[in-house]
């Protein structure tokens, strides 16, 4: 029997320097780096899908396509009529990455406005991940109908996976950001939170912190990611620090979801949390050494 694993999130537009004022286009979003290493690590009895929404323009048509073409699932991908895809620019100042969004008229945004859709999607699924940037950028209603359904895959016998995945910029205030993953807690089994984002929000004093912190608030597992420190994985049954891989980083661009789509991944094969995270770090200390969010395949061992 194949099993159903669901990402659920906003596939943008990412256009990257080239050098000299010049630009490549490229597809990029968390929830899609995740499903990427997930459908990389995970074997053919699994079927990763991506539910989302997409408009009717030519790039959501290529997105599309690419998806498609690299084995992420779209067939919960819904076309919205007059919608387009959200784009991000990204260029150096300072000797950092910055980042411009354009995702007011994003058909993701709606992902979650046909209920029936998505009880269609989530019907079946053994694990769903998504984040707080899936929750961001929905309404208030939108978001109550995703974790009702969330919750509905839940009782069904999925396993419920949540990257609180802080971006201060896409909510209100800081209340709301508590509040919203106060909710998603509420229905999720697995959180896989950045210690550095926690920090800033909650102000956790350490990654320990954060894990019992989560735990407390109802999770039955919990990764905190530190960069290229150790991640404390933590549960009823203890924590511990699983050291990261040292590597030289050319590019730390979906490190943190790589980490999340690898630690899944091998959580579905059975492997122990701590195998798990092992597993996740070997995956994102490659990822760091290339240029881009998505890695082919093929260099992941």
């Amino acid at each position: 029997m194949i099993g159903k694993f669901v990402c659920v999130g906003e596939c943008m537009l990412e256009m990257s320097g080239a050098g000299d004022d010049l630009y490549r286009l490229g597809f990029a979003g968390d929830s899609l780096n995740t499903a990427w290493y997930a459908r990389a690590a995970l074997t053919g009895d699994w079927q990763v899908e991506y539910l989302s929404a997409l408009g009717d323009d030519i790039y959501s048509s290529r997105m599309r396509e690419f998806l498609d073409k690299h084995r992420i699932g779209t067939r919960y991908v819904r076309t919205v009529e007059g919608k387009c895809c959200g784009l991000y620019l990204i260029h150096q100042a300072d000797g950092d990455r910055r980042f411009t969004y354009w995702r007011e008229n994003s058909a993701a945004r709606l992902l979650a406005d046909d209920t029936a859709h998505l009880q269609l999607a989530l019907d079946g699924a053994g694990l769903v991940c998504f984040s707080g940037i899936t929750l961001a950028i929905l309404t208030p209603a939108a978001r109550e109908n995703l974790l009702s359904s969330i919750a509905g895959a839940r009782a069904r016998g999925a396993r419920i996976a949540f990257d609180p995945n802080i971006r201060p910029a896409l909510w209100a205030d800081m209340d709301a950001i508590r509040a919203g993953i106060e909710l998603a807690c509420g229905v999720a089994d697995i959180i896989l939170p950045s210690f550095d984002d926690e920090r800033e929000v909650f102000g956790d004093m350490a990654p320990v912190a954060t894990a019992r912190r989560y735990l407390g608030m109802g999770a039955s597992e919990v990764v905190v990611k530190d960069g290229e420190r150790s991640a404390v994985v933590a549960s009823s049954e203890g924590v511990s620090e699983v050291p990261a891989i040292p590597a030289e980083v050319v590019d730390a661009t979906g490190a943190g979801d790589a980490f999340n789509g690898a630690y899944l991944a091998a959580r579905l094969a059975n492997s122990s949390p701590i195998d798990s995270a092992n597993a996740a770090h070997r995956i994102a200390s490659v990822v760091v050494r290339h240029a881009g969010g998505l890695v082919d395949p093929a260099l992941l061992g």
